[in-house]
């Protein structure tokens, strides 16, 4: 079973991915709602996988993404965010992303990227 933290600064959201993960070999550890909560978060709990949202307060996606991947080079992030704009999604897989896909997803959508995750971390 891998382990995931879900980081998006809106409760409905970290809820609605939460309920995918039954389909899933995910166990939620963490939620956090900022990019400053996620680095303690991410410390504490050392997840396989991470959700993030890009449009954050105190801390935005691309800087958390930024020091998630300097405290570990086996973080397997999945961007999940409503600013589709290219430049944004290519700056967050420079800075160590592994996948992106844009609001509003489908569950299907969301599943199919973290399966695609998971499957990296198992080679």
């Amino acid at each position: 079973m891998y382990t995931l933290m879900i980081v998006d600064d809106s409760s409905i959201i970290r809820n609605r991915i939460e309920r995918c993960m039954d389909k899933l070999e995910l166990n939620v550890v963490a939620m956090a709602e900022n990019g400053e909560e996620a680095v303690e978060m991410f410390k504490k709990h050392r997840p396989d996988l991470v959700t993030m949202d890009m449009t954050m307060p105190k801390m935005d996606g691309l800087e958390c993404i930024k020091q998630l991947c300097a405290l570990s080079d086996k973080t397997n992030i999945l961007v999940i965010s409503a600013l589709s704009d290219r430049p944004t999604g290519l700056r967050a897989l420079q800075y160590g992303a592994r996948g992106y896909i844009s609001k509003p997803f489908t569950d299907e959508q969301l599943v199919m990227a973290l399966s695609k995750l998971i499957a990296r971390i198992r080679k």
